[in-house]
């Protein structure tokens, strides 16, 4: 393993064995306790009144200015950097100058965790700073991080950039790209208000099955795995829409469910394997009321995590105020190609799809091809929140028909930033209907789609026992944090991406 190790790593590995031999834990176990942050000392701080002068905080060090009998160095916790002073007569104990000329200054290495405690100050360069009395090893560093370096005008020089390094070592990207922190904790924000505004409603926060006998709930592809002990085939849910519907059936009036869900798909930046969903469903409402929340929701989601309903994303500014736009399907695909595709059947739709250069295969029926159709020509174009109503009864076989168009369901997305960020029904819950839905299914699945849906027994037994009118949706969440957050990726969203194996 030595042969393998760089010459920053041997000599960190040299300076651990030199703290032990002095009798210097390197990795204590004790408890420490910090009494505030970077932050707060720079938030708080006034010098008049002399506030912080007993502080403990923790962290890495980050920057070490060696001046002889003093120094000054840089610490980095949760919250930021802030300096600190160090004097060896502070330190050491009388006679012994060891936890300065040796501890700190040579076998302290960068990355390391340290505690201190002392006093806040402000240096003669008008930096507050801490005035340290007490430092301590908290935990040593055996890799070098990647050093970003500063100047004086703000310039990043050296900066971390690459996006491979950063996707699959995260907890550097995190050190060395301290504003990574500030999107994960939109992120929570955006939960955190979802949460509040649910709840306040009076739904129910729940738990459905991951592994599933059969995958239902949307069209995409499994994964597959095995459960030993019942010898049986188990898929992770690529939906957890059958189960929460079961809920409703048993009796409860509305219930939310965040939930990791999976789909052997392609990947890209706006894929990932595993994503997160709610999912939502109320009961005795349809899917214009569900129009109404989901404006709600997400203005009070956008002013949560940034303050405005306005938000920059990318080159655009969006604004989610309320109302948005709607548009049926058929509406946005005249819009936006000049072509009625209201009253085509199947082999007119794939006319259109040549005439467009759209790509199509022969297992595509009906709802398929208007879905390329919609994708390839309009998806992209919708910049601003707008709702796309009134889909084809083929694409949608979990979807109520619609009460006065015929081959029309009750379905809506909301498209933001030329993407999906959600999807919605008044639900289909008739089970003779949702029966014929199924076998129209199956039919696509012989045809060679292997995104349609299977036939779930276990759930047309819960319908038939009585569903009441249901409003249902899906917002998917790394899409709705990639907008909040202004990230061009799905994986800038994600704490741990999907990747490639290395090497």
């Amino acid at each position: 393993m030595i042969n393998m190790l760089s010459e920053q790593e041997i000599i960190r590995r040299e300076n651990l064995k030199k703290i032990e031999e002095a009798g210097i834990n390197p990795y204590p176990a004790d408890t420490y306790l910090v009494n505030t942050t970077a932050k707060e000392i720079f938030e708080n701080f006034n010098p008049e009144t002399k506030n912080y002068q007993d502080v403990a905080v923790a962290g890495r060090l980050m920057m070490k200015r060696i001046m002889g009998k003093a120094s000054f160095a840089e610490l980095q916790d949760s919250t930021g950097r802030i300096q600190l002073y160090i004097s060896r007569d502070d330190i050491c104990p009388e006679g012994n100058d060891m936890l300065y000329n040796d501890l700190f200054k040579k076998w302290m290495d960068l990355g390391d965790f340290i505690g201190v405690k002392g006093y806040v100050f402000v240096t003669k360069m008008g930096e507050t700073s801490i005035h340290v009395s007490e430092i301590k090893l908290l935990s040593k560093s055996l890799k070098p991080l990647p050093i970003v370096k500063v100047d004086a005008e703000g310039q990043v020089h050296d900066a971390v950039t690459d996006p491979d390094f950063r996707y699959r070592q995260r907890y550097v990207d995190l050190v060395v790209n301290p504003e990574v922190k500030d999107t994960f904790v939109k992120r929570t924000r955006m939960y955190n208000s979802i949460r509040e505004f649910l709840n306040g409603k009076g739904y129910l926060e729940v738990e459905t099955p991951i592994l599933q006998p059969l995958y239902g709930g949307a069209a995409a592809r499994p994964f597959k795995t095995h459960h030993n002990t019942l010898d049986m085939t188990l898929y992770l849910r690529i939906a957890n829409e059958l189960y929460l519907k079961r809920l409703i059936v048993g009796g409860f009036d509305g219930v939310y469910e965040f939930s990791k869900d999976f789909r052997n798909e392609g990947m890209s930046r706006f894929h990932n394997p595993e994503f997160t969903q709610i999912e939502l469903y109320v009961a005795y409402k349809d899917y214009n009321w569900m129009m109404d929340l989901v404006e709600e929701m997400v203005e009070k989601v956008a002013i949560d995590t940034n303050g405005s309903t306005k938000l920059q994303v990318g080159e655009h500014i969006i604004d989610f105020k309320r109302p948005w736009k709607r548009l049926t399907m058929f509406e946005a695909i005249l819009e936006y190609t000049g072509i009625d595709i209201s009253s085509m059947d199947e082999n007119e739709l794939r006319d259109v799809c040549r005439q467009l250069h759209i790509s199509v295969d022969l297992s595509m029926g009906k709802g398929k091809l208007i879905d390329e159709i919609f994708g390839e020509q309009c998806e992209h174009l919708l910049i601003q929140p707008t709702f796309i109503t009134d889909y084809p009864v083929e694409m949608s076989p979990l979807a109520k028909k619609h009460r006065s168009k015929p081959g029309i369901v009750e379905r809506f997305e909301a498209i933001c930033n030329g993407k999906e960020i959600c999807n919605a029904f008044s639900e289909l819950n008739d089970p003779i209907d949702q029966r014929e839905r199924f076998m129209s299914q199956l039919e696509l699945g012989k045809r060679g789609d292997d995104e349609a849906m299977v036939l779930d027994e276990d759930f047309l037994r819960s319908l038939e026992y009585g569903m009441p009118p249901t409003a249902g949706l899906g917002i998917g969440m790394d899409r709705l944090a990639m907008i909040i957050t202004n990230s061009p990726s799905i994986q800038d969203v994600i704490f741990f991406p999907q990747m490639k194996k290395e090497g």
